[in-house]
């Protein structure tokens, strides 16, 4: 098998990489920005480095040519002055799903968030929303796997809670009450490979969280206990930093904005985990941070 992988050096890519480069069966074409992240990548004689510009469909067919299946991740959580949810969420998923139409993919899959949705006010849940339409509407056989925080080594959300959780005082954002369901990237991981495998005809939207539900400041209070001490949590009003936020963003054209804060505090719910539709054997939460830890 021949899998196409965009946004290969971001977290989620690197791992995705890592797990797969020693599967002799698959060969993988890694589709990165610059050059520069090419040397983030793991080196395979299996793993094909390949640069490629959205805007540049040459560069994109050129990499997903003789795949058969292609793995989108990328994408942006955070703007910048000169990168917008609009280009790097939406029409770089458009750009991908018709190179990956133009030479007929056996399968599309695409890593959403748990809230994507195309009629949200919230920018980005918005953006991701729009993305996955583009894909429905495409008639590609396609998984689209909807994500909570994902747990794992060099994760964003991983790094982020072992340093919030190092020292025995913490601030979180309205006292860190909502509640998540992390993810093991290595059930991620199993879930991609598993829906390449399969390559089911039509669309299919998995909504795929951890195990375990737990707040945000019950997870850093938990981490902290087993990295052997005590951690006393207060608050940080959201509607100020919000208003703060708003006002940074709008001088710096991007950055930290009240729709990132949203999305960091929203309650990550689902109706159904699809880890038994995906044929995943879940990694418990503590398993999963004495990995992490």
């Amino acid at each position: 098998m021949k899998i196409a992988v965009t946004g290969a050096n971001s977290n989620v890519g690197i791992n995705f990489l890592t797990e797969i480069a020693s599967k002799e069966n698959i060969q993988i074409t890694a589709g990165v920005r610059s050059d520069s992240a090419i040397k983030l990548l793991p080196e395979s004689s299996n793993i094909h480095p390949a640069i490629i510009d959205y805007n540049d469909t040459g560069s994109l067919e050129k990499a997903i040519d003789g795949a058969d299946c292609v793995v989108h991740l990328a994408g942006i959580l955070i703007e910048g002055k000169h990168t917008k949810y609009q280009q790097a969420n939406v029409d770089a998923t458009s750009a991908t799903v018709a190179a990956a139409k133009k030479h007929n993919v056996t399968h599309f899959i695409f890593i959403s968030v748990i809230g994507a949705d195309q009629d949200s006010t919230n920018a980005y849940f918005r953006s991701k929303g729009l993305a996955e339409k583009a894909i429905q509407d495409s008639n590609l056989s396609a998984s689209i796997l909807r994500t909570p925080i994902l747990l794992g080594p060099n994760t964003a959300g991983g790094s982020s809670l072992i340093n919030t959780a190092r020292p025995e005082k913490a601030k979180l954002l309205g006292g860190g009450y909502y509640k998540m369901r992390p993810l093991d990237i290595d059930d991620l991981n199993a879930a991609i490979i598993n829906c390449a495998n399969k390559s089911l005809p039509g669309c299919k939207i998995y909504e795929l969280v951890g195990p375990e539900a737990i707040s945000y400041r019950d997870l850093i209070s938990k981490v902290a206990s087993m990295q052997g001490h005590a951690i006393q949590i207060g608050a940080i009003p959201i509607g100020v930093t919000k208003l703060m936020a708003k006002l940074t963003s709008s001088i710096k054209g991007g950055g930290f904005t009240p729709a990132v804060i949203d999305v960091i505090t929203q309650d990550e719910e689902v109706a159904q985990n699809a880890d038994q539709e995906l044929g995943l054997n879940l990694t418990s939460l503590e398993t999963t941070l004495r990995k992490l830890l």
